[in-house]
């Protein structure tokens, strides 16, 4: 059984940011391989969907508490179905990498990420697999807004025309790590 986790923030307000990406691919991946519509289970504080894929139980996840608490619904749900870390995918923004930019990386820090942290404080291990997904625009400067806001901004207009490609191309990179395992996808992935 696999567990991947898109973490955003909920709400409308949020839902076309940049910190939303991980939502926006994971809503993607459920259409594209028909998995059920998301159900909301207060039980594990976050929306799921589950179904087969190649033979694997995967179960979708989106944690209905913000970013920077989203670790108690991934402990929530990784204690209940007894899933190991190791069987933790977790889908998010990247401010470090450049726009379109895909990395999957295994059993790193949190690099500043409060989602990431959060899931790693509360479960206790980075060794999960990360798709990190690059949201730094070309030519990005340290912002007077700094980090923070700059991450709850809305796409540009020309970055969402971009963003449908980013989605489909990290949906391949999920799809390609389910069937041939992470090392290989790391291969494509990772240049």
């Amino acid at each position: 059984m696999i567990l991947i986790v898109g973490l955003g923030n909920p709400g409308e307000k949020y839902k076309n940011t940049r910190h939303n990406i991980g939502f926006r691919i994971i809503d993607e991946f459920r259409k594209k391989f028909n998995f059920p519509d998301f159900k909301s289970s207060k039980k594990f504080g976050a929306e799921i969907s589950d179904n087969f894929f190649e033979r694997k139980k995967i179960i979708l996840a989106k944690p209905e508490k913000f970013m920077n608490n989203s670790g108690l619904a991934v402990k929530f749900l990784t204690v209940n179905y007894k899933i190991p870390a190791t069987n933790l995918w977790i889908v998010h923004d990247d401010i470090d990498l450049s726009f379109g930019k895909i990395r999957i990386s295994r059993a790193r820090g949190p690099a500043g990420h409060k989602g990431v942290q959060s899931v790693i404080g509360k479960i206790g291990t980075k060794n999960f697999i990360r798709f990190r997904i690059g949201i730094r625009p070309k030519h990005y400067r340290k912002l007077v807004c700094g980090t923070e806001k700059f991450v709850l901004q809305k796409f540009t207009k020309r970055e969402e025309k971009m963003v449908k490609e980013i989605i489909q191309r990290t949906i391949l990179a999920v799809e390609m790590t389910l069937k041939e395992g992470v090392e290989k996808a790391m291969n494509k992935y990772n240049k």
